[in-house]
């Protein structure tokens, strides 16, 4: 069993990228979810999910990341993941959650484009690019 690591890297006052490292799983899924509460409670409403360094995502984990999108798209968010090819995609592919999630393979080609990771990169005075590199996400 791998514990899983949570680090959040916001930008302006309603993006945040979620780097996701090790397995999303029955252990793993309620720490996910209690961080996509509390980055709503601290007024995030637009989460991109850094999968690239998860091991595993269970069906537990796979719940806490439909749970996120819902709880998000409530407060009129978005989830966004990114992962490198692999089982991650696969898994989203063959349980049909790529019809409800959009995948991406790196954070500036998640955020690039949106319009809310746009003004908020634009308030800190960053382009996309510059953003990752500064913040590691490349």
């Amino acid at each position: 069993m791998q514990p899983l690591d949570l680090e959040t890297v916001t930008a302006g006052a309603d993006c945040a990228v979620l780097r996701i490292v090790g397995e999303i799983d029955v252990y793993g899924a309620p720490q996910l979810r209690e961080r996509v509460v509390q980055l709503l409670a601290d007024g995030t409403r637009h989460v991109v999910a850094d999968l690239r360094e998860v091991d595993f995502v269970d069906s537990t984990g796979l719940g806490a990341l439909v749970g996120s999108l819902k709880r998000l798209r409530a407060r009129d968010g978005s989830l966004t993941l990114v992962a490198s090819p692999g089982r991650v995609p696969q898994l989203f592919d063959l349980t049909g959650l790529l019809r409800i999630f959009t995948l991406h393979q790196s954070v500036p080609e998640a955020i690039s484009g949106d319009r809310h990771w746009e003004t908020a990169l634009a308030s800190e005075g960053h382009d996309s690019e510059e953003w990752c590199r500064k913040h590691g996400l490349l």
